[in-house]
């Protein structure tokens, strides 16, 4: 019998009554009533602990979807502005899905045709880079011949008037062939300068080593000039005449800038994804005055009548098409350092 119910009739009931069947009966069946009462209510609290289970389950997937959902939206808006789209708006500031899926839609529309503009202008700035590269190398013939014959007839000149020429006539005759031997420098500097980024000469391995020694043999370099190269030099990944014209100008400026006696040095240090070259020489130095113009094209520091002002700004822009970087120390009478990075 139940606990509760046996406490009950034990206050209440004799042994006598308890001893009638009808009494017993009735009972057996409030203690019946008792258990199905427990039974019903363990059943009522498992459903609503299975309930409480799944509910909360299910708010935690719903926060989870919602959560999702919100950083969907905030990947879609932060595409919007970094693509510079117009922001999806609406007047009563609700809005469904399929809104946003138009707004997408019509954003896409726009950028399709934007990216099509663009391919235009850069095919239209192809062409006309073309134009302009195949303009340079027509100027620089149309120039460079007169300038040969002028040449050519100075010398003859100079040559079969050279006994009866006064000493001032054959240094005028010297001034006017060193300012043709200039004006041809300078417009080949400038066909170097104006295509060094227009030539597609592709990229393979490169030997500076190699290269250096090759231009240092080739230049004229005085007597009293020692040149060093470091033994580590390394092969990059580049187009030989570009680096070319990066070393040759930096190493020509270099011989330029000693005096008499001196040397030059080229090394080179790995720097992580770069290597760090070195042109260091023992000459008389750049004025700090002049360290912020010195890549800058046509700008001239030195008295030198020979100088275009265009080596060191060719330098410059083939360590910028590579990516890299360029700089300088520099002590007056004392000497200076170009450092300059090419990626590996």
């Amino acid at each position: 019998m139940n606990s509760l119910l046996q406490r009950q009739v034990s206050k209440y009931l004799n042994e006598e009554a308890l001893e009638d069947p009808k009494m017993k009966a009735f009972l057996t069946a409030i203690d019946e009533s008792y258990n199905n009462s427990e039974e019903q209510f363990s059943m009522l609290q498992r459903a609503m602990r299975i309930s409480s289970d799944e509910l909360f389950d299910a708010n935690q997937q719903l926060r989870t979807d919602v959560m999702y959902q919100k950083d969907i939206l905030d990947s879609i808006t932060t595409a919007i502005r970094a693509l510079n789209l117009k922001e999806f708006e609406k007047e009563n500031g609700e809005f469904e899905i399929k809104d946003l899926a138009e707004h997408i839609r019509e954003q896409s529309e726009e950028l399709q045709i934007a990216a099509r503009k663009q391919e235009q202008l850069l095919n239209n700035l192809e062409n006309k880079n073309q134009v302009l590269t195949d303009y340079a190398h027509m100027v620089s013939h149309d120039l460079k011949s007169p300038l040969r014959s002028v040449n050519t007839l100075i010398s003859w000149i100079k040559t079969d008037n050279y006994d009866s020429l006064t000493t001032e006539g054959k240094e005028h005759f010297d001034m006017i062939l060193k300012n043709v031997e200039k004006m041809d420098a300078l417009i080949e500097g400038i066909l170097n300068y104006s295509t060094i980024e227009m030539a597609d000469h592709g990229h393979y391995e490169v030997d500076t080593k190699y290269l250096v020694q090759e231009i240092v043999d080739l230049l004229v370099i005085p007597e009293g000039i020692k040149v060093e190269i470091s033994e580590e030099l390394p092969v990059v990944k580049a187009d030989k005449f570009r680096i070319q014209q990066l070393f040759e100008n930096i190493i020509h400026n270099a011989v330029k800038s000693i005096q008499q006696d001196g040397k030059i040095e080229i090394n080179v240090v790995d720097a992580g994804k770069f290597w760090k070259f070195e042109i260091k020489d023992s000459g008389k130095g750049i004025p700090e005055r002049h360290h912020h113009k010195i890549f800058k094209i046509f700008e001239k520091i030195d008295t030198n009548q020979n100088s275009t002002g265009i080596g060191l700004s060719i330098a410059k822009k083939v360590v910028d098409f590579y990516g890299g970087q360029i700089s300088l120390e520099s002590k007056e009478n004392v000497g200076t350092s170009f450092y300059f990075t090419l990626p590996k």
